[in-house]
């Protein structure tokens, strides 16, 4: 919990209000290896923060599972549109290895907003934070060849290559896990 204060205090100090009720409504979970906190076909009622442990969030398209990004340390876990909508997510978020998560609710989160009003700094630097990783992402992925691909995430994620099994990090780059294996081969 004190990580998720000391991200929050650096963005903008709080006020010992705040972080009384935060302390107050703020939960804390251990997460197993391959546990769900968030299935397909159900509403995300939680936004999480991750202490520790990686996350990968991905959709299914026939029999086949497609990864649409890692959260991993120090990142904020939330299906986006099924969060703010409050309606049922066409994705799923598995842990990748054993984690710790900080979770509040929508409910509570909105109760936030309109008590403490300097929380809505939080939520927007937050959001513009994640919405422009989503958006340098999208730009790398799409239209770039294989190895552009491999070589974005050796660049802004260099640990994830090593902590993302084989078969999650191909389908998020879109290339087979033979492909995979060679562009590793490449860039050593």
């Amino acid at each position: 919990m004190e990580s998720l204060l000391t991200r929050l205090h650096a963005i903008q100090t709080m006020s010992a209000d705040l972080e009384t009720y935060l302390r107050a409504h703020v939960q804390t979970k251990q997460v197993n290896k391959n546990e769900y906190i968030l299935r397909a076909n159900t509403i995300s009622r939680h936004i999480f923060f991750v202490e520790y442990g990686l996350f990968r969030c991905f959709y299914e398209v026939g029999d086949q599972e497609i990864s649409s990004w890692f959260m991993k340390e120090q990142d904020i876990i939330i299906a986006v549109s099924s969060f703010f909508k409050q309606e049922s997510s066409n994705e799923s978020i598995q842990a990748l290895e054993p984690a710790l998560v900080h979770y509040i609710s929508y409910d509570h989160l909105q109760q936030i907003y309109l008590k403490f009003p300097e929380f809505n700094i939080h939520g927007r630097l937050l959001t513009e934070k994640y919405y422009i990783q989503c958006d340098e992402r999208l730009f790398a992925i799409r239209g770039n060849t294989a190895a552009e691909r491999y070589a974005f995430i050796m660049k802004k994620h260099p640990e994830m290559i090593l902590r993302i099994p084989s078969k999650f990090l191909a389908s998020y780059l879109d290339i087979s896990v033979y492909t995979l294996s060679r562009l590793r081969k490449m860039f050593k």
